[in-house]
């Protein structure tokens, strides 16, 4: 069906739309990516091995919160701005700045009472140089499912609908990745986890235009 033919039929009658379509085909679309996600992780990585150990300790929850609460975030906005009648997301990528205020706001209290021979440490880890990569990785599975939901539900603000996919994707990677991840320090989780958040961010910006046109 040509885009213009869809705007007048919608503009010529009621077109009875099933309840919680939006919310739904995005719930099963992000359950077959996290399937997927999931079972990529214990191919390539494996779960860490002191994982019900790591899990007693509460900067493991933080960990978790954090990415969870981004890929919540993202869910929210990709829920706005699923349909052609689109949706103001301000104030939902304005929440963004309270899960990443409050990593910087432990980051910054941890760092100063850190002697400063282990600041750099306590920034970098160990893995540093891979982990926005591995979130990347992992949150391509969840990223191809959401393109393929979203196209389904026709957005018409591709650049936005992309890069919300992508935060949505980015976070519920970061989720994946906790269970592998052994780095459990606040700077660490601000700097890397929250850059390989990003990199899908920008990826559904640049590709959303293309990939999402209808």
């Amino acid at each position: 069906m040509k885009t213009d033919d869809l705007i007048l039929m919608l503009a010529q009658g009621d077109v009875a739309v099933p309840r919680h379509v939006v919310a739904k085909r995005l719930i099963m679309a992000l359950g077959i990516g996290l399937i997927a996600s999931f079972g990529l992780m214990l191919a390539v990585l494996g779960l860490r091995p002191d994982l019900k150990s790591a899990s007693m300790l509460p900067m493991f929850w933080v960990k978790l919160a954090f990415a969870f609460s981004m890929g919540l975030i993202g869910l929210i906005a990709v829920k706005k701005v699923a349909r052609p009648e689109g949706g103001a997301i301000n104030r939902t990528l304005w929440a963004m700045t309270f899960p990443i205020g409050l990593i910087w706001l432990l980051s910054l209290i941890l760092v100063a009472h850190a002697p400063s021979t282990q600041r750099w440490h306590m920034l970098l880890g160990e893995t540093w140089y891979e982990c926005p990569l591995l979130i990347t990785m992992l949150s391509a599975p969840i990223f191809i499912v959401l393109l393929w939901a979203m196209r389904s539900l026709a957005p018409t603000q591709l650049v936005l609908a992309g890069a919300a996919v992508g935060l949505m994707s980015g976070g519920w990677g970061a989720v994946v990745y906790s269970l592998h991840c052994p780095e459990m320090g606040a700077p660490f989780i601000g700097t890397w986890y929250l850059l390989g958040i990003l990199i899908p961010v920008v990826i559904g910006a640049l590709l959303g235009k293309t990939l999402l046109r209808w």
